[in-house]
């Protein structure tokens, strides 16, 4: 008796998926284990709620007949793409397989990633790109370095539209960092995960410095120094969680608003202890992260890039259920200042949020911009323009309370109403003033100080003067630069109920093409 075709193919079709869902030998998966790290298809069955992961492309394989490639072709060809679901909600996602050709891309691998982001651009949904792979894959030539550019292309026109998530889990090296970092958020891992445009050997053959992996590009080092990570993971396992999180706060895309979530926080509920914060002496730090804690839904803030700039606390929280953004200065790093690498952190913040609908809060005990010749000479005019711009051109809701210091340009960068906010608290202990009281008086009073009997004496009266004429929230008050000036402990209902409000806030159309970001 013969066997009917439908069931030879069927039997063929089950063989083959077979075979690619064990893409990788068993050696390379074991050494892959070895090294801390899950598989691709782990990482993305692990992401995404479960039986929700829908394949695309799993029998491709690549042309070894058109780009002369020997040895075998496996299936998936390196890279596992499709959707699935995240709480529920639709994503796409691709996982680089760092045991099918080392996970580097090729022609087939990038048109997989193609199809996915295209899709996801089309129905409105976030995209994660999980890395783990040797860049370029050598014997494609330049079909490689071409379907990079496409990668590149589709992360640009992409950008605003839907949120878009990096997780650096292996190497990511050359060319292939780019797209990373046109993407809105970046996760490595901790030891196991590094990226950078040339490695230490090409390094040290060009300059002569022997530096290792991980302090060249690793997790830590773009984390803490260049700003490219925006979050540190200790394994794979918590990434792919800290990842879930981040998604709970964005929209699918720039169309929808942020996520609400039923609270369990008392909106009316009140903070007293904020009442006893701040220091008794204005030159004395504080945490800021403490007030953040006591307004937001059940204290938590989930932090945007926490270990660089710490002198801006950016981060996502929930006030009333609904997600805000927050930029705050943080006094006990650099009392708060304004520098290069803050300006940029908070500036990038502000605008990711813009884009995705996400309002925005800001609390502000600033005492101005780093001075000093490095800061010039390294553009921190420029650098500080980027926050002034992002925010004057923000459309989101935007409220600024101020808790102490608010001196100078800084205190004008910083939301303030002359930008755009909606609206502007002040505590009493805030401090609005062109600069602050010692650095006045030191300019205003220069001859009287000279001709002082006691300087010592006559300087604490002359500041005691300028803070209760100037350095106060009474004057802002009076002419509406500030709303009101409240108790520190009903900020968190003063906030919601101004969320509230402004939430049927409408953008104002625009004609041109686009602003000139200063870059």
């Amino acid at each position: 008796m013969s066997i009917h075709p439908n069931g030879v193919r069927l039997k063929d079709l089950r063989a083959r998926k077979d075979e690619a869902l064990h893409a990788g030998s068993d050696d390379a998966v074991s050494r892959q284990h070895a090294r801390g790290k899950m598989t691709a298809r782990e990482r993305v069955l692990e992401l995404l709620d479960p039986e929700s992961f829908v394949e695309l492309d799993l029998l491709a394989r690549h042309r070894s007949t058109e780009l002369g490639l020997d040895g075998p072709r496996p299936y998936t060809d390196g890279v596992i793409t499709g959707w699935g679901t995240v709480a529920g909600r639709k994503i796409f996602v691709f996982s680089q397989d760092f045991t099918v050709f080392g996970g580097s891309l090729g022609e087939v691998f990038a048109e997989k990633i193609h199809k996915v982001m295209d899709m996801a651009d089309e129905v409105g949904a976030p995209f994660v790109g999980i890395n783990d792979g040797a860049g370029a894959r050598i014997q494609e030539g330049v079909v490689a370095l071409d379907s990079y550019g496409g990668i590149f292309r589709r992360n640009a026109h992409s950008s605003g539209v839907i949120p878009q998530i990096s997780v650096i889990m292996g190497p990511c090296a050359g060319g292939a960092v780019y797209s990373p970092a046109l993407t809105d958020f970046v996760f490595m891992v901790q030891d196991t995960s590094y990226m950078f445009i040339t490695g230490p050997d090409v390094v040290k053959a060009e300059t002569g410095e022997d530096v290792s992996l991980q302090d060249l590009g690793g997790a830590m080092a773009h984390a803490t120094r260049s700003g490219v990570a925006h979050f540190v993971a200790e394994d794979d396992h918590v990434c792919l969680s800290d990842v879930r999180m981040l998604l709970s706060f964005l929209p699918s895309n720039n169309g929808e608003p942020a996520p609400w979530t039923a609270p369990t926080d008392d909106p009316a509920r009140e903070a007293p202890a904020l009442a006893d914060l701040l220091p008794d002496r204005t030159e004395q730090p504080y945490d800021m992260t403490e007030v953040i804690a006591a307004v937001v839904d059940d204290s938590y803030l989930f932090q945007y890039a926490p270990l660089w700039a710490r002198n801006m606390v950016c981060g996502l929280a929930r006030l009333d259920g609904h997600v805000v953004g927050i930029i705050a200065n943080q006094p006990q790093v650099l009392a708060g200042v304004l520098d290069i690498d803050s300006s940029e952190k908070a500036a990038r913040f502000v605008r990711t949020c813009d884009a995705f609908n996400i309002p925005l809060v800001s609390f502000v005990d600033v005492p101005g911009f780093l001075p000093g010749a490095d800061e010039e000479h390294g553009g921190i005019i420029r650098h500080g323009a980027k926050l002034l711009y992002a925010l004057c051109e923000a459309t989101v809701p935007r409220i600024q309370v101020i808790t102490r210091k608010a001196y100078g340009g800084a205190y004008v960068v910083m939301n303030s109403k002359a930008i755009g906010a909606d609206l502007a608290f002040a505590w009493p202990s805030a401090e609005i003033a062109v600069m602050g009281p010692q650095g006045a008086v030191e300019i205003l009073h220069r001859r009287q100080l000279a001709d002082a009997e006691d300087p010592a004496a006559t300087r604490a009266e002359l500041v005691a003067g300028y803070v209760e004429h100037h350095a106060n929230p009474w004057i802002a008050a009076e002419r509406g630069y500030v709303d009101d000036v409240i108790e520190p402990a009903v900020t968190r209902p003063v906030l919601i109920k101004g969320l509230a409000m402004l939430r049927s806030k409408r953008q104002q159309p625009r004609s041109r093409k686009h602003g000139n970001v200063p870059l």
